[in-house]
């Protein structure tokens, strides 16, 4: 591959990859760290690519596994730097409109806190599911590709994660009683 070619791979694909990469380690230096070696391994085993999928599939598979390895061998969960940068785009997007309440502020951060840590406990397939359709707002079609899955197996996955993330939500709200 000529370096021409992989700078623009790496063009094409690297805010995505990042993006996919911040929802799984909730940190900008982790996931800057971990689009690093995800075009590492896509620069070393480009020649292993057949085509059989496109090459966006292929590259989103090699991010979700970089990010799960990396998970797996760090074994943390950083979710302040995320929900501060979450507030900040948030505020930022807001500038111009009336402005929120303090304490609302407040309630919907420790909102989405909860949610987070919630999908944080799912399993790790119906994680990577609602990551991909939620987060990266990615089709059935395009997550089942990634995942190697039908399309009903990824509504499926959906389901149970949707069900499981309201049994841990409705557990964490029995607990804070």
């Amino acid at each position: 591959m000529s370096p021409a070619n992989f700078s623009e791979i790496v063009k094409t694909y690297q805010k995505q990859v990042y993006n996919l990469a911040l929802h799984y380690v909730h940190s900008p230096a982790d996931a800057e760290e971990i689009t690093q070696d995800v075009f590492l391994k896509v620069y070393e085993k480009i020649d292993q690519f057949e085509g059989n999928s496109q090459l966006k599939t292929w590259i989103y598979r090699i991010t979700i596994n970089t990010c799960l390895d990396f998970l797996k061998s760090k074994r943390f969960k950083l979710f302040k730097t995320f929900f501060q940068q979450q507030q900040d785009v948030s505020e930022s997007h807001n500038s111009y409109s009336t402005p929120i309440h303090p304490g609302i502020q407040l309630e919907h951060k420790e909102g989405l806190n909860n949610l987070l840590k919630a999908i944080n406990r799912l399993p790790e397939n119906q994680k990577t599911v609602i990551v991909l359709l939620k987060m990266e707002q990615l089709s059935q079609q395009e997550v089942a590709n990634i995942l190697n899955l039908s399309t009903k197996a990824v509504e499926s996955l959906f389901q149970r994660a949707k069900k499981n993330l309201q049994q841990i939500l409705t557990n964490t709200k029995e607990h804070e009683k």
